[in-house]
């Protein structure tokens, strides 16, 4: 622990920081009975301390920090005085790891494994029922908890990196200690603590340094827009305003338009800002500078502890929207290769392109967001593979949504999706039609932004009794002993499911050293008679993707691509490693995605 912690304070957050942030100023928050009115003292060179908040709860102090650019990592002691009595608490200041403000944050050049630690692997049995935390294992429960973590990941890092998975990003790790339905993780009922049922923080730390090992970045799915209802706070308010709309709750509206509609009534944002998602999930105030200094603070302390690569943001457009630009300008000041992605869970470019940084809203607003999942474009993608091929229906829709990525300011830097753990899986919306799954992946893995597939994806795992969360977050074959079936050996899957499997792994492997797809511009067709073509390129190669949905032979005549076939007379397919002449009608084997390097 990094803490000592007398009788009287039990909790001070952050537990520690490190010499040599980029800013220089630290606030932290100090719970215990009766501290409030404390005087607070520290000698320790280059270390200020500027204000003392002592909040309406006798339990809370609030300290800010100014640490000198030049301070040294060690321990601080403050010593908190009040009625006579005074009391140490011992400090640690880290040391940062050599090059931590330069890290790179995921990019072009990844691509993305999102998974369900609970669904996962159980790689540690002993944590499937702890004393002390309301909810045990219960896997034959849907929304039960059914045992994985973080040893589980861990286990199977090797399996990740074989596929040719980039970064990982788990659902959230921390603390859930809610009655129900806490496998999911987004209810936190404590920011600064891992979950004892995924493992600790020690394991959550090991995990990071293997994946970074073996070339995988971690990304941290994060929640500021509200904790869960026994979120150890709650019993004891730092502020009454440091929840809104309680204890008389109020749900949200959802209309996460007011965030751009100029339109919009006063009221009607207030109910989407400040109402509760639901009602085990209490809407944090971040207008309250003691919340949002808190958040900030959390964020950063995670990015140094994990080595983090990326942060996931939860439920962005319900936060508040100038609150979260200003901890996008904190993180990236600090870290200003770093990468954040946030979930506007819009089908429309205009609303997401909002949020992305660098955007020239019309109501002034400067976003700070680097990155955004592209739920347009995965929209355009289900209904480009489902519908039946008319002027204006079929793949013209992807030609269509890729076309307004003038709306966006980076259009390369959104995540491409083809499913989430919120919706149906990418292979059930599309009917369980294999052809059509892997023509749909191929795309994912070949168009412009940064690709995440949900684990599963590469063995059609499905869910045909319900569309339920706790059915489409199912189990990963092999990840339990008594498991008959895994994945992660092949042993007992279906010929389709291997085949699917090892299609996922040539093409993220290729895709994993194909600089031309992290980098290089797109160029696409317009649609014809079922036929989707376009080219990722730069001055030197280029890689031409036929998309051929039709159910039959198709040919195609490449000389109305003369203008990015100049100089190249043959494709090799990456899949297939079939070669094909590009200097006469090529033959389009059905339902088929052709990715041609060309030379």
């Amino acid at each position: 622990m990094s803490l000592q912690v007398n009788a009287q304070v039990s909790r001070i957050e952050p537990p520690n920081w490190w010499a040599g942030m980029e800013n220089p100023d630290l606030q932290i928050m100090m719970y215990g009975k009766n501290i409030s009115g404390s005087e607070v003292h520290a000698s320790y060179k280059g270390l200020e301390i500027k204000e003392v908040t002592s909040p309406a709860n006798p339990d809370y102090l609030f300290v800010d920090l100014r640490l000198s650019s030049d301070i040294k990592p060690g321990r601080v002691s403050f010593i908190l005085t009040k009625d006579g009595k005074k009391e140490t608490i011992a400090y640690e200041l880290k040391k940062r790891r050599e090059g931590s403000a330069e890290r790179e944050g995921f990019n072009n050049s990844d691509v993305i494994y999102l998974l369900v630690p609970d669904r996962f692997a159980n790689g540690d049995t002993s944590n499937d029922q702890l004393p002390g935390l309301k909810e045990g294992k219960a896997r034959s429960k849907i929304y039960g908890r059914h045992g994985g973590d973080i040893k589980g990941i861990s286990d199977h890092v090797d399996y990740i990196k074989s596929m040719g998975f980039t970064a990982l990003w788990p659902t959230p790790l921390l603390e859930n200690d809610q009655p129900t339905w806490s496998y999911h993780g987004y209810s936190i009922t404590d920011f600064y603590k891992i979950d004892p049922r995924f493992g600790t923080l020690e394991d959550y730390i090991a995990l990071s340094r293997k994946l970074n090992e073996n070339g995988i970045k971690l990304i941290m799915d994060m929640v500021f827009n509200h904790c869960g209802s026994e979120h150890w706070w709650m019993k004891d308010l730092p502020f009454p305003d440091w929840i809104n709309n309680y204890p008389d709750v109020k749900i949200t509206n959802h209309r996460r338009t007011v965030n751009e509609d100029p339109h919009a009534s006063d009221s009607d944002k207030r109910l989407m800002n400040e109402g509760w998602f639901v009602r085990s999930m209490p809407d944090l105030n971040q207008n309250n500078p003691f919340l949002a200094q808190y958040l900030i603070q959390n964020s950063i302390w995670w990015i140094e502890t994990a080595d983090l690569a990326g942060i996931r943001m939860d439920t962005y457009p319900y936060n508040d929207k100038y609150m979260m630009a200003r901890w996008t300008k904190r993180v990236l000041d600090e870290y200003p290769h770093f990468n954040i992605v946030g979930e506007e869970w819009s089908y429309q470019p205009l609303i997401t392109s909002y949020w992305q940084k660098g955007q020239n809203n019309r109501d002034g607003y400067e976003p700070g967001l680097p990155s955004l999942m592209d739920f347009p474009l995965q929209s355009a993608l289900v209904k480009a593979l489902t519908e039946p091929e008319e002027w204006d229906k079929g793949l013209i829709n992807l030609y269509e949504i890729l076309a307004l990525d003038f709306s966006y300011p980076d259009p390369s830097n959104l995540v491409v999706i083809g499913d989430n753990h919120d919706m149906a899986r990418f292979f059930m919306q599309l009917n369980k039609d294999t052809a059509l799954y892997k023509m749909g992946i191929a795309f994912l893995l070949t168009t412009r932004g940064i690709p995440q597939i949900f684990y599963g994806s590469e063995i059609l795992m499905s869910h045909p009794k319900t569309n339920e969360h706790g059915d489409i977050r199912n189990d990963f074959p092999g990840g339990w002993e008594s498991d008959t079936v895994s994945a992660f050996t092949g042993e007992g899957l279906s010929k389709a499911k291997l085949q699917t499997q090892e299609y996922f792994r040539s093409l993220l492997n290729w895709r994993k050293e194909s600089e031309l797809i992290h980098t290089g511009k797109l160029m696409h067709f317009a649609p014809e008679n079922g036929v989707y073509v376009y080219f990722r390129y730069n001055e030197e190669k280029s890689v031409m993707v036929v998309l051929n949905k039709n159910t039959s032979v198709t040919k195609l005549d490449p000389a109305r691509f003369s203008e990015r076939l100049r100089g190249y007379t043959v494709g090799k397919d990456v899949a297939s490693g079939k070669e094909y002449s590009i200097t006469e009608m090529i033959s389009l084997p059905s339902k088929t995605a052709l990715i041609l390097e060309l030379r």
